[in-house]
């Protein structure tokens, strides 16, 4: 039975409530939704969770999060009212392919319904404890376009196949949820919670990344687009909108050296074995990481210690083919080189900033000059790869930054909008614009590079086959 709704002057709109979820009673398909305490209770019945609360504290007005219908409780009817569309819309967005085309191309400021102002894509997260380390990978990486378009629209994934029991996937519809609203232009309030986003997290991480407990922003994009990658289906040869977006290839050349408390006559003699010549492999990445110069260890004649700066392609120079780094093992030292061999439509950059041992972890504080636009990275090629990439120079679009101690820091992130071409800095719950000047003064950590060409999009956006 449905009648119109008697009850939706009480009605209270999810912006007016917490945005901290509190307590869920039972797992169930049937979930009434309390709009006042924001209460998740357990069905309609007369013995039900929601039914006692109704009649106890004479709250009326359910939500099924299933069917998103409304219902009136104790009397257990429909209610009809055209006015509860703006929460269904809230709990569940949806975006037509002409509204995700022109993302990107529009500078609109919307207003949520309490007021403030705020562009779509460019919203805070909620830090319930300690989980900014998460909230700038994921504002990060929902400000790529492919990535995003993809999310955006359900119908992308919805109809891939998981194993029985498989709980992965719980991770990239969460996902998707959380994109939809970052871009929801009818928003109730200028920020989202992602606690069940994290929640996922947490589960399909088996409790490595958690939501009171800092983590490390790297290790956890690491994880995420690795277990995505995993989850939409994708494998080492078969594609997904994560190796589409992001992944490159590179040949490395490995050169095994002798021990050394050899004496010397012994690793000449080692050194002429097929064993300890160069090796060539080929391998593919989901982003780079860039190894930064050694931190001063003395003060200057002021008793400060100096803030070591080092241009962008200073430390680029580890993927030209020459120079060698060693690398250790417990047991076998290498020499390696590394040269790219294909470039993806957006380069991620990891700067190696913690060094960790198995008593404390440093932090490298060492800034990094870089351009915002046109970082060229064709020399970085083979020279077969030269031929064959029209595109090699790319553009800054998200700046991850690291703060203070390596335990007690904090994560903030820069994100350029594209509609408006300008720079905004994020940090939890907070937003502002930023001179793109101030970003190259940061810390950063992890960087997301956009390839300039016009064919990016139509190359990530091939969903076909996943």
């Amino acid at each position: 039975m449905s009648m119109p709704a008697l009850y939706v002057g009480n009605t209270f709109k999810v912006g007016d409530v917490s945005d901290f979820y509190p307590q869920i009673s039972h797992i169930a398909l049937l979930v009434g939704l309390i709009f006042f305490f924001m209460h998740f209770l357990l069905g309609r019945g007369l013995k039900s969770h929601a039914y006692t609360h109704s009649v106890q504290f004479t709250h009326h007005v359910f939500l099924n999060l299933h069917t998103l219908k409304f219902y009136c409780l104790p009397d257990n009817y429909e209610i009809i009212d055209s006015s509860l569309e703006d929460i269904t819309y809230v709990l569940k967005p949806t975006f037509t392919k002409q509204h995700i085309a022109g993302l990107d191309k529009q500078g609109k400021l919307y207003r949520a319904y309490d007021g403030t102002t705020y562009l779509p894509g460019i919203v805070g997260l909620n830090n319930i404890k300690a989980n900014d380390y998460a909230n700038a990978v994921l504002q990060a990486f929902s400000n790529v376009p492919p990535l995003r378009n993809y999310f955006l629209e359900e119908e992308n994934y919805r109809g891939i196949r998981r194993p029985p029991g498989d709980i992965m996937f719980l991770l990239v519809q969460r996902f998707g949820e959380l994109m939809r609203k970052l871009w929801n232009p009818r928003n109730f309030k200028a920020h989202v919670s992602p606690h069940e986003m994290l929640q996922a997290v947490v589960l399909c991480s088996k409790k490595n990344f958690q939501i009171t407990k800092q983590g490390d922003s790297v290790d956890f994009m690491t994880w995420f687009l690795n277990a995505l990658h995993g989850a939409l289906g994708g494998t080492k040869k078969k594609p997904s909108i994560i190796t589409k977006a992001f992944q490159g290839s590179m040949r490395i050349f490995s050169k095994k050296l002798p021990h050394p408390d050899l004496l010397p006559e012994e690793k000449e003699a080692l050194l002429v074995t097929e064993e300890y010549q160069e090796q060539m492999s080929e391998s593919t990445f989901l982003f780079l990481t860039l190894d930064l110069p050694t931190a001063p260890l003395y003060k200057d004649e002021k008793e400060q210690l100096i803030i070591p700066q080092v241009p962008l392609f200073n430390i680029l120079g580890k993927f030209n083919g020459n120079t060698e780094k060693e690398y250790k093992t417990y047991k076998e030292n290498f020499l390696k080189k590394f040269q790219l061999t294909k470039l993806p439509p957006y380069l991620v950059f990891c700067i190696k900033r913690f060094t960790k041992n198995n008593f404390f972890v440093e932090k490298n504080p060492t800034i990094v000059n870089f351009p915002i636009t046109n970082v060229d990275l064709r020399e970085y090629l083979t020279e077969e790869a030269q031929v064959t990439e029209k595109h090699t120079t790319y553009d800054l679009v998200a700046n991850v930054v690291h703060d203070g101690k390596p335990t007690e820091g904090a994560y903030r992130i820069h994100v350029l909008h594209h509609g408006t071409g300008k720079w905004y800095e994020m940090q939890d719950l907070q937003v502002t614009d930023i001179l793109p000047q101030m970003i190259t003064l940061s810390e950063a950590y992890i960087q997301i590079w956009k390839r300039q060409g016009g064919d990016d999009d139509d190359d990530t956006n091939n969903h076909t086959g996943l």
